[in-house]
């Protein structure tokens, strides 16, 4: 049997309320009075209170200075102010001091009633409502999965796959969760064959078929609104779009979506070539062609990989034949970050003002090794979470806050996503391949798993090899690759982190969201 559900009712004249007492108890809730503001306090602190009505005009402890006492001892249980007054100010602390809502004196018992049920039967509501939402949507979604046959069409699908996802995760239905997860396993294992057979000919015949990607974002999305606006584009390496959900709501505190679209970052979806890419405007085969000196391939130290961002931004400008000035900068860490936020108005000299944060990138792989940050962020809403977290406390809120009343727009953007890989796969190579686990280039690429992806002629989609015979191999769905040398201890450090390189809608659909200033669209 259902515990029946307490009300606590706070007011100096509760004689007088007597008739709505006896109304809820014959509805089945259990009422309990208090007089005053202090002794409201008291059984608050002795009880299990599921809502609480709070007279606003009380003697002795006023309404408000109440609330804040309730507050202290549980700052959980919601609160419903009842007031002869309908002043400003005073709705303005109740809501301020959070409470779940607010009545005017006089209130009728089935004004009360609704209020109760509005708020104690919200959360129980809301996941019937979700779930059988969910339910109807099953099957159709399940169709649009399976008959997919373009670019928009997999876009579409994954805003539905990322709105779910976030939806389900506020309920306590893991059963529904779980269907959900299947859902985007079917899903990831239609795209890896959608993009099998399409995406070398993005490179050929079937151009005229390819989505936007890495290479064409600045010139079709960014530098045309330099004709007419000052830009701050800000990539945040690594940040999937729903990571970008997450954070809307922050920086919608400054910013209204102009524009909000997915793009296709190109294989490898790792750093070294999805964001060269951008940058450059060329596909790496081509960066490494027509500049060799601003290319490193993979047998070079990896810090060596992204050093020239900046030069192969200019030299776009220039291949273009457009004046625009700009500004680069690649943060770090949060001391960047603020020196960056202190002297902002140097940078917004520039036509274009580009911010490089690579937080995500960051924590994905530090929470290879450390285990609280594993810990903290071992599901994807946790990914999530953690995300939003860095943001709201980062010195990047206030240069969005600082741009926005300079009425700059601005671009938030990545090179690639990330994906939480469960299942591994054995491949073998020479000495000389990479060590990627999502993807490998190198000679002798041999491997078992019937979801790898082989490119035997990286020309073919545009990437540089190391040797005549070099190979790429492209891992999918939640698979990752180990080489056999200590294949076990791998395979335990590796399984359910967040990793890039491969194909999957996490990592190929990366969100870029064009952003004004709000109140100025």
């Amino acid at each position: 049997m259902n515990r029946r559900i307490t009300i606590l009712w706070v007011d100096d004249e509760i004689d007088l309320l007597k008739p709505h007492i006896l109304f809820l108890q014959s509805k089945g809730y259990h009422v309990m009075t208090a007089t005053n503001g202090l002794d409201g306090v008291e059984v608050l602190s002795k009880n299990d209170i599921d809502l609480i009505f709070l007279d606003e005009n009380m003697a002795g402890l006023t309404g408000l200075e109440t609330l804040s006492e309730m507050k202290a001892v549980n700052a959980v249980t919601p609160v419903v102010m009842i007031t002869k007054s309908e002043e400003e100010n005073i709705m303005d602390q109740a809501i301020g001091s959070k409470i779940a809502d607010y009545l005017i004196k006089p209130v009728n018992p089935n004004q009360i009633l609704h209020t109760i049920k509005k708020i104690t039967d919200s959360s129980r509501l809301v996941t019937a409502q979700t779930t059988s939402q969910y339910q109807s949507k099953f099957a159709q979604l399940g169709r649009e999965i399976n008959m997919a046959g373009t670019f928009e069409d997999w876009t579409s699908i994954y805003r539905q796959l990322v709105y779910w996802d976030i939806e389900l995760e506020k309920l306590n239905d893991k059963r529904m969760y779980e269907i959900l997860q299947t859902q985007k396993i079917d899903a990831n294992n239609n795209f890896t064959r959608f993009i099998r057979n399409n995406y070398e000919g993005w490179f050929g015949k079937q151009s005229d078929r390819k989505p936007l990607m890495s290479p064409n974002v600045l010139r079709q999305e960014i530098f045309p609104m330099l004709k007419e606006n000052k830009v701050a584009l800000i990539l945040i390496d690594n940040l999937r779009f729903d990571q970008w959900h997450a954070i809307a709501p922050v920086i919608g505190q400054f910013y209204k979506p102009e524009k909000e679209m997915l793009y296709c970052a190109i294989l490898p979806t790792v750093t070294q070539y999805a964001r060269n890419a951008i940058f450059s405007g060329l596909m790496p085969l081509g960066i490494s062609r027509i500049h060799p000196d601003l290319w490193a391939d993979e047998d070079v130290d990896e810090d060596s990989h992204n050093l020239y961002e900046q030069e192969l931004l200019r030299k776009q400008l220039q291949r273009l034949g457009l004046p625009y000035s700009f500004s680069y900068e690649k943060i770090m860490n949060e001391r960047q970050s603020k020196k960056v936020a202190e002297s902002l108005h140097d940078y917004l000299n520039s036509d274009l003002s580009v911010l490089v944060y690579n937080f995500i990138d960051t924590l994905s792989h530090a929470r290879t090794n450390v285990d609280v940050l594993r810990d903290l962020s071992a599901t994807e809403s946790g990914y999530r979470s953690v995300t939003r977290t860095w943001l709201e406390h980062s010195s990047l809120m206030d240069i969005i806050r600082q741009l926005a009343e300079k009425k700059v727009k601005i671009v938030i953007t990545t090179d690639h996503g990330s994906l939480n890989v469960s299942n591994p796969v054995k491949v073998l190579g020479d000495r000389d391949s990479s060590t990627n686990l999502r993807y490998k280039q190198g000679k002798m690429l041999n491997y078992e798993s019937k979801n790898i992806f082989e490119v035997r002629d990286p020309a073919a989609i545009h990437l540089p090899k190391l040797s005549v015979s070099s190979s790429y191999i492209f891992a999918s769905g939640y698979d990752y690759m180990v080489y056999p040398k200590n294949y076990n201890h791998f395979v335990n450090l590796y399984r359910n982190t967040f990793q890039h390189g491969g194909i999957s809608l996490e990592e190929m659909m990366a969100p870029l969201i064009i952003m004004t200033p709000s109140g100025t669209i």
